[in-house]
């Protein structure tokens, strides 16, 4: 799979492994006062309990040195995840401690629910963030990766506060929140094949909502409750967030002096 990165030719953001399906660099995209995202230096990912011996090679090449699990207990007790060898620190930070109530999936199709439970995530996932953005802040720990089950909502939430933080702008902060969209498609037909039971249609309305909106929305929310992205790592008290993670994840944009 391939996604067009503003301001650069056709680029391939994807990791075509065989047990993950949304494997994706977050390198590339243009930081506010300049330079870019360093490209194989952070990851966003689902779960990893699925990787193959050959998906842990391909990481394993590329030296991913930390993990990071926002999957709740449950989850990561069911379903561990595997780790490369190249791994020197593996991270549990839960964001909930329960899924939602598979009664309220059906509400996935409005993008302003969404975005109204992303919003609140934001507070109730508030300290494995903060742990999280201070991992991320530390040279050592990259190559690294986040990941939750299907690596769009919890992910999701914790790529845009990264990028955010970065002053990446809002549209592609969006854009690469809709690029779960495809890797939904293959996450509910691998359900065809493994748990059918298990695909209702709310759950598949919540496996669905990728829509760039929702993104949108979650940006907006953030300006209006904490000023900006510095204003929420404020309020984590991760006050250098930004300083540490330009630092650590940004190099020259291509043509640069």
């Amino acid at each position: 799979m391939t996604s067009s990165v503003p301001g650069s030719a056709q680029v391939t953001r994807w990791l075509e492994l065989e047990g993950c399906f949304n494997f994706r660099d977050l390198g590339g995209y243009a930081a506010g006062g300049g330079g870019q995202v360093g490209w194989q230096r952070l990851f966003r990912a689902d779960g990893l309990h699925r990787l193959t011996d050959a998906d842990l090679e391909v990481l394993g090449d590329i030296g991913i040195a930390t993990v990071i699990d926002l999957r709740s207990a449950d989850e990561v007790e069911r379903l561990p995840g595997r780790r490369p060898a190249s791994v020197l620190a593996h991270h549990h930070f839960p964001v909930i401690d329960l899924l939602p109530d598979p009664d309220s999936y059906t509400a996935w199709v409005d993008p302003k629910f969404v975005t109204a439970h992303y919003l609140d995530m934001l507070e109730y996932g508030a300290e494995s963030y903060r742990q999280a953005l201070e991992i991320l802040c530390q040279a050592s720990s990259y190559p690294a990766v986040f990941h939750c089950a299907v690596g769009k909502d919890r992910t999701g939430v914790l790529a845009a506060v990264v990028l955010g933080l970065l002053g990446v702008d809002a549209a592609d902060i969006a854009a690469d929140y809709a690029q779960s969209e495809p890797a939904m498609r293959a996450v509910v037909e691998r359900m065809r094949e493994v748990a059918p039971d298990q695909l209702t249609p709310g759950r598949l309305a919540a496996l669905s909502a990728a829509d760039a909106s929702i993104m949108e929305g979650l940006v907006e929310g953030v300006a209006q409750r904490y000023g900006s992205f510095e204003g929420y790592a404020r309020r984590l008290g991760v006050t250098d967030a930004a300083v540490g993670l330009r630092r650590v994840l940004l190099e020259d944009s291509p043509g640069a002096p």
